[in-house]
């Protein structure tokens, strides 16, 4: 096929501009001779040079073994090639630490998981000995498959700023924006063992990074975790997500069943949307807020961060029609402490438990996904134009139905919810934060319309 004059400068342009880019892509060889540069912390499992080849092998007893640059990164670009036995775990450790203070210099920081269990994490992010996952892979399914057992993968991590980003075999994989760790070690890990794995293998090769005239991989339409306050990052703006909380005024909000915001029970400070304790009567001090608009069909995101023995919930498809005392009506995520507060015990089968789909649907506890009382958890609802609609807490999804079935309505028979007709069958709705009485705090409130 033939191109036009303007068609074959675009592609001398492109052409040019990709080989400066090279140019100036000055890459780094991390494998050295005799492992010159690296160190080893931790556990104490062998690591040697074989054929350009760095080689971990598995051994008894011993905790998760890394070895260390003795160098450390802040923005860089890193790439390398990995092959595992199946059924082992492993990672790359990026912007990391030991400290002598914090866990006996434990190694703690990002990592880039290697997942060969049918989970299928690889290119996750994890934080390793801090806060557990950031990024498991439920947020990007569809990568899952990036991962090839028995071959060489290759994984690519960009940290350019707050911005990480992971991709194996060149399939995006993990999207995270976060701070708190800005410059750190890079480093391989061989996991501890059972008895059965010990003497297993795990190889790295062609190991180089830049650190110098970064030019990131395109964006991407995956979801990106932000752990920004109230703030979004450029790919978060592309893929049409908005705040729907600016994260310092009331703008966007007002009372539930008021032309205004409250004027009392509810408190901006630092960031942090706070319902301020009162006793722990229902709507009795500042009542529940609202947002302005109606949403219908939504992807949104909030977290939130309990008390000793607090209730609060996020409501949808909040129409306002009921003209109740107390709350306003709609289908609610429940957000409570469930060691200390009563109503954990209420209702049926759990399911006016955190996460759930209050007094119609428990929500699943799954291990490790709760973070404790007073630290920040990542709620998440999506519902779909199909009417199917997800609750997620940090990163795992918890509750899925579908509204308008027999099954929901069964469900909405025998709750105390059945004296309002067609109840959560709205065609769009206000998203309502809870005012149960108790300290409660958000921040990030964010949305994402679906069509």
């Amino acid at each position: 096929m033939k191109m036009n004059s303007i068609a074959f400068k675009k592609y001398v342009t492109v052409v040019l501009l990709l080989s400066a880019m090279a140019a100036h892509a000055q890459w780094t060889n991390l494998i050295t001779k005799d492992l010159k540069g690296w160190k080893q912390l931790n556990g104490k499992a062998k690591y040697e040079l074989v054929k350009n080849e760095i080689v971990g092998t598995t051994v008894a007893s011993e905790p998760n073994s890394f070895l260390v640059t003795e160098e450390t990164y802040g923005d860089f670009i890193l790439e390398l090639e990995f092959k595992i036995y199946e059924g082992a775990n492993s990672g790359i450790q990026f912007r990391s630490e030991s400290k002598a203070d914090y866990k006996d210099g434990r190694v703690h920081g990002y990592q880039c998981e290697i997942d060969t269990s049918p989970r299928a994490w690889t290119g996750g992010i994890y934080d390793e000995a801090r806060r557990d996952w950031l990024y498991p892979m439920e947020y990007n399914p569809k990568a899952k498959t990036a991962f090839r057992q028995n071959e060489w993968n290759k994984i690519r991590i960009e940290c350019i700023g707050p911005v990480m980003r992971t991709f194996v075999n060149g399939i995006a994989t993990a999207n995270l924006v976060d701070n708190l760790t800005p410059k750190g070690f890079i480093a391989l890990q061989v996991h501890a063992v059972d008895a059965k794995d010990v003497g297993k293998e795990i190889r790295w090769r062609n190991i180089r990074i830049q650190t110098k005239n970064l030019t990131p991989t395109p964006a991407d339409d995956i979801f990106v975790v932000n752990l920004l306050p109230n703030q979004l990052s450029e790919q978060e703006k592309k893929n049409g997500v908005t705040l729907l909380w600016d994260g310092k005024t009331t703008d966007g909000w007002r009372g539930a069943y008021k032309d205004k915001f409250p004027d009392k029970g509810w408190e901006i400070k630092d960031g942090l949307f706070s319902v301020l304790p009162s006793g722990g009567g229902e709507s009795t001090n500042g009542g529940d807020i609202v947002t302005q608009k109606e949403f219908a069909f939504f992807d949104l995101q909030f977290e939130f961060k309990l008390t000793e023995g607090a209730n609060s919930g996020v409501k949808y498809f909040v129409t306002e029609k009921e003209n109740n005392g107390g709350s306003a009506i709609g289908l609610e995520y429940q957000i409570l402490d469930d060691e200390r507060h009563p109503d954990a015990k209420l209702g049926a089968v759990g399911n006016r438990t955190l996460g759930s789909l209050y007094d119609l649907i428990p929500s699943l506890k799954i291990p490790r996904g709760l973070h404790k009382i007073g630290e920040w958890n990542q709620g998440r609802i999506i519902v779909y134009p199909d009417n199917r609609v997800e609750h997620w807490l940090n990163g795992y999804k918890i509750v899925e139905y579908q509204r308008g079935t027999p099954v929901f309505y069964a469900l909405v028979a025998r709750s105390k919810y059945a004296q309002w007709d067609k109840f959560g069958m709205a065609d769009q709705g206000h998203i309502l934060l809870q005012d149960h009485g108790n300290a409660v705090s958000f921040k990030s409130i964010k949305m994402k319309e679906l069509h």
